[in-house]
């Protein structure tokens, strides 16, 4: 395959032009390398370089300015917006650059297109008048504001580019202006012949500098395009060089016939749907491992998104020993990048004291963990164990030592709302790591740091030359643009190997295998997205590029990309919802209706191996020292809620009891149920602790309720944390606490009004009994801590609360056999017969008894009582007898002998659905 590029160059050597003497333009940098090396590639003798520009570099000379990036430009707009606007209309630097970032892109389009702007903005004002307030006969003060804005627009373009072109800079656009203005300059003193290699899409500036040029016969223009497209005058692929060969007065008297004739020629070409962007980076992994090696030297891979970068590198086959990526690597994707952003957003949003979260998230991050352990993991522990939900900066400082507090300073300081304080503490801290890379001889960690030192150098730079950065917000807000355009580029030998870029590299250039990814709408085309003030009627009327262009300018580089190559892979997202996914890219469709006779078209559509996983249930045996550890449990005692644990699941229990694994502590931002079920408990015992061994009086329930409130913010002090509990979730829980108290007094004066006694005889207890079982050979205790014993008419009454729902359902057996198997039912059952065994063991119970539970969601039903419901009918024993405990026991005595025998090992359960109330 011979490319475009030393096809021109072939052409020009048999010219009477030395091709020394030539200056060569190209639409990008990377294709002026290539020319290089074709050149090199054809040349017979030893002679100098030409002159090689990109187009823009082009422009540059003819204009004689300085470009300057859109960051720039901004802040001296905003300098030309505050000289010509009256103080009291002149907003804010934030609010300004929210709507100049738009501004200047349009005067970039306008000026690049050469648009005669005072006549525009005339109609762009009309246009807004008419839009907006046309029928508004009296206008307000706010209108009248708006529509001198707008009518104002061609003093701030005029303006802007007066001084900018005084100090010899330029935007982009005012580059191209002044570069066609000077174009007859630049002729009278440069008489060298210019070629004009593989443009398509020429901005007015350009068309005219080129035209102009060839008036002189000073230029020659390549065109790079198939007469199969051209020939078809509906194929977006042409629409711009039909424009100019019927347009341009050049092509009046002279036809251009040099078109190429290979997109017709034999290709094989795969259509490839892979799921997702990974699936789709995996993928091109296998076809580098199909092509082998000898093929990789003139093949592409052009990435249609560049977050696909990563994947794909990490998706090469190892045999590929040579790689040239044209593409950067986004800075803003290198781990260090996320340490910023948590920084910037931690002061932005700090209000005297730190939010948790952010705070966590600075000490944890990959880059600063290993200089701050082991002392920030007591601090991230401190904050979870005492609920820390906000931390002042001394608090946290005090908690590392001397060595690691600079660290802590550049990052956690408060700045005040100080930019200049912010950005010599980021250069501190760049230091400190720098330092830190140095020592682990991070080579790449420390090419990502010494980029965001650039990028902070820039920032300073603009601070101290531009007085308008006036918060932390504002400079978080530049810190964002300039990332957005830092990129650290790969090293490596630009023509050898396989070649990696995006689609805008690949101008010019040619191969013979291309694979490009992400053929999906809204990537490759982007769509219709536009941030622009111009209307798009408007830029139809002034001939500016609108998404029809743009799409035309995609379709030509898509299409360009194959007319020379053989082998061709299209790979698209076959998912059309979620994150950088949509419908199949219209090129393909239309690659597949308009088919050529040589071409080989397939149809691929990968789906991933999905290995079937057997969901089997785990089966833990016991060992020597699992036994050791069950035995030293039974010694402190079986608790009821160990016990239901091994009911609900084997393993669960040998998790937590067993092993002794817990939940890690974490902060605990909205108050959980556990926490309010602590809470009311914590309260009713406060309460009633100094009645044990008293009758209760409608006038003590009375004083309860004076303290309930009380009790409930002093509890939630304690048991919760500090925080004040005025708004948000936490009022409304704090709120359901106290209800809940008021309630259940509520409900104690009614028992006590229908002439009920009651006797509190304890409350809280903590209590641990012996419980014999003849088959084991150690002893067995049972322990607890029942929340209520009480004397209802003389009857003992043993209460457990429950802030969650309960049903007296969930209190009736009727199959003694099923009470130490199924959780889900019995499982409330268990815990109160276990309560009532306890007192029992103790001697402290007289029967009949009852034993039941109190439930704050439902305590319109009072008391739900334990009840054994004979089998076969519906007849229901609520009194509990020595009887009743005995066969209780038999069961409970069976359940501890099953996790104590060393020949039945904890068997997970399969759990089907949550389990109960706290």
């Amino acid at each position: 395959m011979e490319s475009f590029i030393r096809e021109v160059l072939q052409k020009l050597k048999t010219s009477d032009t030395p091709l020394s003497e030539i200056t060569f333009i190209l639409p990008s940098k990377r294709a002026g390398s290539y020319l290089i090396k074709e050149l090199a590639a054809i040349s017979d003798n030893t002679f100098f370089t030409p002159t090689i520009y990109s187009v823009e570099e082009f422009t540059e000379v003819i204009s004689g300015l300085e470009p300057i990036d859109n960051t720039i430009s901004l802040f001296e707009f905003y300098d030309v917006y505050k000289n010509l606007t009256p103080p009291e209309d002149t907003e804010d630097f934030e609010t300004f650059i929210t709507w100049a970032q738009s501004l200047i892109q349009d005067f970039n389009e306008i000026d690049r297109y050469l648009i005669d702007h005072k006549p525009f903005f005339d109609y762009l004002s009309g246009i807004q008048d008419i839009k907006h307030w046309y029928l508004q006969e009296e206008k307000t003060d706010l209108i009248k504001r708006y529509l001198k804005f707008w009518k104002n627009l061609p003093g701030y373009y005029e303006e802007l580019s007066k001084v900018l072109i005084a100090k010899g800079q330029g935007y982009q656009g005012l580059v191209y202006r002044k570069a066609s203005e000077n174009i007859h300059s630049y002729i009278a003193q440069n008489d060298s012949k210019h070629v004009f290699i593989g443009f398509n899409a020429l901005n007015s500036s350009e068309q005219h500098i080129i035209q102009e040029l060839l008036k002189v016969q000073h230029a020659e223009v390549y065109w790079d395009i198939d007469e199969v497209f051209y020939k078809d005058p509906s194929h977006a692929a042409s629409l711009f060089l039909r424009d100019y060969l019927k347009d341009w007065e050049y092509y009046q008297d002279n036809s251009y016939e040099q078109f190429s004739h290979y997109y017709a020629k034999d290709k094989n070409i795969e259509f490839i749907g892979v799921p997702k962007n990974i699936g789709q980076a995996k993928y091109v992994g296998e076809i580098l491992t199909d092509l082998g090696k000898d093929k990789l030297e003139n093949t592409a891979i052009v990435l249609g998104e560049e977050e696909l970068l990563l994947p794909v590198l990490n998706s090469l086959p190892p045999e590929i020993e040579e790689l040239n990526i044209t593409m950067g690597f986004p800075i803003k994707n290198a781990p260090i990048s996320s340490l910023f952003e948590s920084l910037f957003q931690i002061h932005i949003n700090n209000t005297g004291d730190y939010y948790y979260k952010d705070v966590t998230s600075i000490l944890n991050h990959p880059t600063l963990n290993p200089l701050l352990d082991p002392y920030s993991e007591a601090l991230v522990s401190r904050i979870n164990t005492e609920n820390l939900v906000y931390l002042k900066y001394e608090t946290i400082l005090s908690e590392f030592p001397e060595a690691q507090r600079a660290i802590i300073k550049a990052c956690l300081e408060p700045k005040k709302n100080n930019v200049s304080t912010l950005i010599k503490d980021f250069h501190q801290l760049i230091q400190l790591l720098k330092n830190h890379l140095k020592k682990e001889e991070d080579k790449i960690e420390l090419e990502f740091l010494y980029h965001f030192h650039v990028l902070f150098n820039k920032l300073e730079t603009l601070n101290e030359n531009y007085p308008h950065l006036k918060t932390i917000k504002s400079l978080y807000n530049f810190y964002k643009e300039i990332l957005t355009t830092e990129t650290l580029d790969f090293q490596g030998k630009p023509f050898k190997g396989l070649q990696l870029m995006g689609m805008l590299e690949s101008r010019a250039l040619d191969f013979e295998t291309v694979i490009i990814t992400s053929l999906n709408e809204g990537v490759l085309p982007a769509g219709k997205s536009d941030n622009s003030f111009i209307p798009y009627d408007l830029k139809q009327e002034y001939k500016l590029p609108t998404y029809r262009e743009k799409d035309a300018v995609y379709t030509y580089h898509f299409y360009r990309l194959l007319q020379r190559a053989k082998n061709v892979y299209l790979l698209y997202n076959t998912e059309a919802e979620g994150l950088n996914s949509g419908e199949k890219s219209r090129f393909l469709t239309q690659l597949q209706i308009e088919k050529q006779a040589a071409h080989h078209q397939k149809k691929i559509l990968i789906s991933p191996k999905v290995p079937q996983v057997k969901n089997e249930l785990k089966v833990i045996k016991k060992t020597p020292e699992m036994l050791e550890r069950i035995k030293s449990l039974a010694t402190s005692g079986f608790s009821p809620s160990a016990l239901t644990t091994y009911i609900r699941n084997p393993l669960d229990f040998y998790h937590q009891y067993v092993l002794g694994i817990r939940d890690q502590d974490e902060v605990e931002e909205t108050v959980a149920f556990n926490t309010l079920g602590t809470v009311v408990h914590n309260a009713l015992e406060n309460l009633y602790k100094n009645y044990e061994g008293q009758l209760i009086t409608k006038e003590i329930i009375e004083n309860f309720i004076k303290q309930a409130d009380k009790q409930i913010a002093k509890e939630f002090s304690e048991t919760y944390s500090k925080l004040p509990l005025e708004k948000g979730k936490n009022l409304l829980i704090f709120e359901v606490a106290k209800r809940y108290l008021h309630n259940f007094l509520r409900f104690e004066i009614n028992r006590l009004k229908t002439g009920e006694e009651i006797e509190i005889v304890q409350i809280e207890k903590d209590l641990k009994v012996a419980l014999p079982i003849e088959n084991l050979s150690f002893s067995v205790y049972l322990r607890g801590k029942v929340d209520r014993f009480e004397k209802s008419n003389g009857i003992p009454r043993i209460i457990d609360y429950k802030t969650g729902k309960v049903e007296s359902r969930n209190l009736t057996v009727e199959d003694w056999s099923e009470i130490t198997k199924d959780y889900d039912n019995y499982s409330k059952s268990f815990q109160v017969l276990t309560y009532a065994s306890l007192i029992a063991l103790e001697k402290d119970l007289k029967f009949p008894a009852e034993a039941g539970i109190v439930s704050f969601k439902n305590l319109k039903s009072g008391f739900l009582k334990f009840e054994k419901k004979e089998s076969g009918t519906r007849n229901k024993d609520s009194m509990i007898t020595e009887e009743t405990l005995d066969l209780f026991q038999i069961e409970l005595k069976k359940l501890i002998v099953e996790i104590c025998n060393p020949e039945i090992p904890f068997i997970e359960k399969e759990i089907k659905k949550n389990y109960g109330s706290f």
